[in-house]
């Protein structure tokens, strides 16, 4: 009889936890989890009492003939290895081309001139969280009657850097001039992520994708902007992400040109070993089977032979940092084979890996100087260590879904191909999802018009519909 009741008793308890259970979930379901604002402080030494000077300074970007000086004396000085015979770019950037780069850099490019270029657009700095923040920003020069421009926020990457919106942001703040429809009108905010560029870089550890999302919500804010569109590949990705995810009543869109998922669950795992041969119980597409499969081909071993640096760069950045902070030529090398091979891996079988099918060098160049003049390559790097540390899949930000409408634009020699269905689990409210038809991981400056175009349609939806209402 005691025997009963003592199973009676368990009995009842396991249903009152099981019931409990269930009405949590079935309630705490309601209301959606937003990810923490962080107030960092990432100055040097102690915090100061005193209130932070929110000014907004404009600033140029100068040189020196010391500098340059400098540089030309560096680059003389290289030395170089022959590259294995018939080895193109498959153990990475090969020294004939890098030696044609480095002869190109000491002969033709001309700094001065691309210092020009780089203020045509107005730029800023301002201190946050005890840091200068640089960006750009740039409105349009005119607009369509009863029209106001829609803010924009876009955030580069590594190893890009703001420059890389350059040839977007013309088609952005005036698309009617570029024969693009001026529905919609954007002023373009392109910050520089802290430790990037011209931004400064922290001086304490742990700065990661959610501080730099704080930071530049902070920013907008500042800049008066209380709803915005938000865009962003490679880190940008994750940052404007993280935003979303802080401020889904001020984010009214969010536009990927990378959208990864960091959180893999068994239906992943699943669809990875049979999604080639029963796409639609998966919710693939031919284009998703056509990038994907082989699996052990296009993802394991292609994550494997591309992620070296990721892996120096997440566990030991200031190592390697050190020589490329030294070296403009090994600099350039460290940052050219990533031009190459993400922008199509298939240039690894060329002895110029192919840099100058989609780019230009003055432009290459332009973004390896901005890492060069301003030392930031250790910093830019140590970025990884700071979000890859605690392990993957471990931050809040990890396990929260992104409620804000949201547009993908999937460029087909992107590394590693996310499809809609997987980005789906994450991102719950896609709007737009589109298989674009060329271009690579650099897509704003590699196919700015496509991009652009792709940008215009997903906010003229969101617009539309008010979207951003219906969060």
């Amino acid at each position: 009889e005691f025997c009963f009741s003592l199973a009676g008793i368990m009995l009842l308890e396991v249903f009152l936890v099981l019931g409990t259970v269930i009405i949590y979930f079935l309630f705490s379901k309601k209301k959606e989890e937003t990810l923490p604002f962080k107030d960092g402080w990432w100055g040097k030494g102690q915090k100061p009492d005193t209130k932070e000077d929110t000014t907004i300074r404009p600033f140029k970007v100068e040189t020196t003939e010391e500098e340059l000086s400098d540089l030309f004396r560096r680059l003389d000085q290289a030395r170089f290895t022959e590259p294995l015979e018939n080895s193109c770019f498959h153990y990475g950037i090969n020294s004939v081309c890098l030696r044609k780069v480095v002869s190109y850099w000491k002969n033709q490019f001309n700094w001065k001139k691309q210092v020009e270029v780089l203020n045509n657009y107005p730029h800023f700095k301002t201190k946050i969280q005890g840091i200068d923040v640089h960006f750009v920003h740039v409105k349009p020069p005119r607009l369509p009657e009863g029209q106001s421009a829609k803010p924009l926020l876009m955030v580069h990457g590594w190893p890009g850097s703001f420059y890389e919106f350059y040839k977007i942001i013309p088609l952005l703040t005036d698309p009617a001039s570029h024969g693009l429809s001026d529905e919609h009108v954007f002023e373009v905010i392109c910050p520089s992520i802290p430790g990037y560029g011209f931004s400064e870089a922290p001086h304490k550890k742990d700065f990661n994708s959610v501080s730099a999302a704080s930071i530049f919500y902070e920013l907008m804010l500042r800049l008066g902007f209380n709803e915005f569109y938000a865009q962003g590949g490679d880190w940008g990705w994750l940052i404007c992400t993280n935003l979303a995810q802080m401020a889904p009543n001020h984010v009214k869109g969010l536009h990927l040109n990378l959208a990864s998922v960091t959180k893999v669950g068994f239906t992943h795992l699943l669809s990875v070993l049979l999604g080639r041969y029963f796409p639609g119980l998966f919710g693939f597409q031919e284009e998703d089977v056509r990038r994907m499969f082989p699996f052990l081909k296009k993802g394991l071993y292609r994550i494997l032979s591309e992620s070296g640096y990721a892996h120096i760069q997440a566990t030991k950045p200031d190592t390697v940092g050190c020589g490329l902070n030294d070296s403009p030529v090994g600099l350039a090398a460290y940052i050219l084979e990533k031009f190459s091979s993400w922008t199509d891996l298939e240039f690894q079988n060329l002895e110029d890996g192919g840099l100058e099918r989609k780019f230009n060098l003055d432009d290459l160049l332009t973004n390896i100087m901005i890492y060069w003049v301003s030392g930031c390559i250790v910093s830019s790097m140590r970025f990884y260590k700071e979000n890859f540390q605690k392990g993957i899949g471990t931050q809040k930000h990890e396990k929260l879904t992104v409620q804000v409408p949201t547009g993908i634009a999937s460029f087909p020699n992107e590394i590693m191909h996310t499809p809609q269905a997987w980005a789906q689990k994450k991102y719950t409210n896609i709007v737009s999802f589109h298989f674009m038809p060329r271009g690579g991981h650099f897509a704003a400056l590699e196919e700015p018009e496509l991009l652009a175009k792709d940008i215009l349609q997903f906010v003229g939806k969101v617009e539309k519909e008010q979207l951003w209402k219906k969060k």
